[in-house]
């Protein structure tokens, strides 16, 4: 079985943001037994930026990007060394590998991402993956690992997905703040709760927070794959995850799959603005692979540019799809309504190109 399993930050550092040697020992006792079972694993860790404040010594985790991304340098190399120092004393071999959204969206790039990674499984290695945040363009694309963690998951036909955090799983409510909240430990495909909505905030070290790891839950169910999201401080927590046990919170596998790309556009991508269709424009999508064009569009609203992503929502006002546009807002909203031979020169024919839009689950 091929397992790609990732931690969060409040799960591998103190509340300093010190890298917890003790966690990363547990994790990768975990990930030997698994190996001596005949099983791959990817791990995918956070806690860069924390281990970076904790060494440059700053008072808390800083907001503005420029020093996100440096000091993200700084905790990479800390954390790499922690992880090769304990899968060693195995006798296995950490491999660190950074990845960005541009991976998983550009196709020569995908395609060389998923062979490096099939590479090292091939030679033993243990992959240790984390965002690429030092060089990330303008902004942290995705800001938490677990999104990357279900691409990747995806990318590489990974058979389940864990994700491990500070908590049990996913709750009817926040236990820290309901004392009756219950624990969820199972959720079937088409269930409501694959919609639930909580809140994003985190142990405040880390990016992510529950909803980023729902998030990738359900990115997992519509890659084909079974998911988990368990504490990282159960005993045998990735062995339970692997042999199907409920030692969390467990999503099935969707029948209908999605690739990589479309993950990507459907739930990892920032939404720039959105394209109001018609209902005859709205089944067109839904119905079959069509591409949208600007004769059914009613209205246009925010500022995106040429391959931003956009919502396209129906005459009910939800948004059904997603997509990255083909033409920028202004040139959108000038041609609202148009049929393509009514179409200035040189406008493209389409809002959306249908390879670049995705229906989105329900």
């Amino acid at each position: 079985m091929r397992v790609v399993a990732k931690i969060g930050t409040a799960s591998i550092t103190d509340d300093r943001g010190v890298i917890d040697v003790a966690a990363v020992a547990k994790l990768s006792d975990e990930v030997a037994a698994l190996r001596l079972e005949g099983h791959e694993v990817v791990v995918v860790s956070s806690g860069a930026v924390a281990a970076g404040v904790a060494a440059l010594g700053l008072p808390s985790r800083p907001t503005d990007m420029q020093t996100l991304q440096a000091i993200s340098a700084a905790g990479q190399s800390r954390l790499v060394e922690v992880y090769n120092r304990e899968l060693a004393r195995h006798d296995l071999v950490g491999a660190q590998v950074l990845l960005d959204p541009h991976d998983f969206v550009d196709r020569t790039q995908y395609l060389h991402a998923r062979s490096t990674i099939e590479r090292l499984l091939e030679l033993g290695c243990i992959p240790v993956v984390n965002e690429n945040d030092a060089i990330a363009n303008d902004e942290l694309r995705y800001g938490d690992n677990d999104r990357l963690a279900a691409l990747l998951a995806n990318s590489i036909h990974a058979d389940v997905l864990v994700l491990l955090t500070d908590m049990d799983g996913v709750y009817t409510a926040d236990p820290r703040r309901d004392p009756s909240a219950t624990l969820i430990p199972l959720v079937r495909v088409g269930d409501p709760l694959l919609a639930v909505s909580v809140e994003a905030g985190g142990s405040g070290r880390g990016s992510g927070g529950m909803a980023s790891k729902l998030t990738a839950a359900r990115m997992a169910s519509w890659s084909g794959m079974r998911s988990v999201i368990a504490r990282a401080s159960r005993p045998d927590v990735l062995a339970g995850a692997v042999s199907a046990e409920l030692v969390g919170t467990t999503f099935e596998a969707h029948d209908r799959t999605l690739p990589a790309r479309k993950l990507w556009i459907a739930f990892a991508a920032e939404v720039m603005g959105a394209v109001e269709v018609d209902a005859g424009a709205q089944r067109a999508l839904t119905d079959r692979p069509n591409s949208l064009l600007p004769a059914g569009v009613v209205s246009v609203a925010g500022s995106f540019a040429v391959g931003d992503t956009v919502d396209i929502v129906g005459p009910d006002g939800r948004a059904f799809a997603r997509g990255l546009a083909a033409i920028d807002a202004d040139v959108a909203r000038r041609v609202v309504g148009l049929r393509t031979p009514d179409l200035p020169a040189g406008v493209n024919h389409e809002v959306v190109h249908r390879d670049d839009l995705v229906v989105l689950p329900t």
